[in-house]
């Protein structure tokens, strides 16, 4: 049986495509920012944006997005104004948005497990023509953005304070990075759960710096290989009934692995190859008399 010849399957496809496109495309931003964990806390923060649009009878992809931004651009602020650190601001943002989402959800008419668990680990079957569309709206944004502004990203990514000083606007971009982290999370959220998102974002950009160099093609192999995880996730759980996240998340920890071994071993040869002793032919013999 044809498993794609339902529409709910379609969604499901589409949906997963256009995250596995942008979370990498955002993700080596991070990665490169040691920021890798972020979309964790966004995530928990995204929950009660979830809450909040149960609780008001209103799409939570959509209130999620607003709750999740509003939550990175304060969590932004602090960092840059106030006296707390990178690492206490991510924790504040993750308890306060695990609370506020339980309680949030608890409080709604519609508190069951499951519909908590679609959140918190996906469920892309579930996903509605509404959220399809907001889905690849925002996806699309944010591949815009992560392209246009690369020379940008880049220069803040790796060196801030240099990046200041060559006259970029650098709170503003931090700020929309954050942005595009809380938008990112959201709409994944459907394809691999708030729990895993942050997976979806780095593991692609882990596996490509393996046998890249460059930022532009690590960039590249990694949403080539964020793409055909989650198409693969999809088709691979769709066949064997497991869930779509934790299965797109396994197979780009599979190509991280198949990468990593594959180099470790041409690495190895080479330095067997270079320690062999060569024959070496004797100089000429020159006979004085």
């Amino acid at each position: 049986m044809d498993l794609f010849a339902y529409d709910f399957m379609i969604r499901a496809l589409i949906g997963a495509l256009v995250i596995g496109l942008a979370a990498p495309a955002l993700g080596i931003y991070l990665v490169q920012r040691r920021l890798s964990l972020i979309g964790d806390g966004i995530g928990h923060v995204a929950l009660t944006g979830v809450g909040v649009g149960l609780l008001l009878h209103h799409s939570p992809v959509i209130s999620a997005v607003i709750v999740s931004a509003i939550g990175a651009v304060g969590i932004e602020l602090i960092r840059q104004r106030g006296r707390t650190s990178g690492d206490l601001a991510l924790a504040l943002l993750f308890y306060g948005g695990i609370a506020g989402g339980v309680v949030l959800v608890g409080l709604s008419d519609d508190s069951s497990n499951a519909n908590l668990m679609q959140y918190l680990f996906g469920s892309l079957i579930t996903t509605s023509p509404e959220d399809l569309v907001v889905i690849i709206v925002l996806g699309v944004a944010v591949l815009l953005a992560m392209t246009v502004f690369r020379p940008a990203l880049f220069a803040i990514s790796n060196d801030e304070e240099y990046a200041r000083v060559s006259g970029l606007p650098v709170r503003t971009l931090n700020l929309l990075m954050a942005v595009t982290t809380a938008v990112t999370v959201t709409i994944a959220m459907r394809t691999v759960g708030l729990l895993l998102v942050s997976a979806l974002m780095v593991v692609p950009v882990a596996a490509a710096q393996q046998v890249t160099r460059g930022f532009r093609s690590t960039m590249a192999l990694a949403m080539v290989i964020g793409l055909g995880a989650a198409a693969a996730g999809v088709a691979v759980s769709a066949e064997i009934d497991t869930a779509p996240g934790a299965t797109t998340v396994i197979l780009a920890l599979a190509v991280f692995v198949a990468l990593s071994v594959g180099v470790g071993v041409v690495r190895a040869l080479r330095r067997r190859a270079a320690s062999q002793p060569r024959e070496v032919e004797p100089p000429d013999v020159v006979l004085q008399s």
